[in-house]
């Protein structure tokens, strides 16, 4: 059977692989909210009206966007009143959550390993080549049990 975590994994990593390729877009210099009314020639007024605020709360709203504090609500209110679909998500920097989970779970091993192969190695030398395979034994091992202690 396979693991459950690696399972939600993937899943995940399916939902949020459409955002990749939008994650490039920049956001327009006097923000979404602006760019899209001003585009529409839809005034302050009427945008307020079709949020039932006024035209200074509209004004607030492209100010809050623009700083970065406005709620996922508010930015959903504004483009139901546009006859748009507020859309959000996450994307790694690393290409999937796998592969960041297999870049730290290699660091991960890379740190605890070598203290371990120095008290099995006093038996025998390992090579190179041993050492690098143990790691990446080890990294499979740690990717496949995602142990909190990844994140410390």
């Amino acid at each position: 059977m396979r693991n459950q975590k690696k399972i939600v994994i993937e899943q995940l990593d399916r939902k949020l692989k459409p955002f990749y390729e939008i994650k490039n877009i920049d956001v327009p210099e006097r923000g979404w909210v602006y760019t899209i009314r001003t585009a529409l020639n839809m005034t302050l007024q009427q945008l307020g009206h079709r949020l039932k605020i006024s035209t200074q709360g509209v004004k607030d709203v492209e100010k809050r966007e623009l700083s970065g504090s406005i709620s996922i609500k508010s930015m959903k209110e504004v483009a139901k009143a546009l006859d748009l679909q507020f859309v959000y998500g996450f994307v790694s920097n690393h290409s999937s959550l796998e592969k960041y989970i297999e870049l730290k779970a290699h660091e991960l091993a890379e740190k605890i390993l070598p203290k371990g192969l120095n008290t099995v190695s006093e038996n025998k030398e390992l090579s190179e080549v041993e050492i690098q395979q143990e790691i990446e034994d080890f990294a499979r091992e740690i990717k496949r049990e995602i142990p909190k202690s990844l994140w410390d």
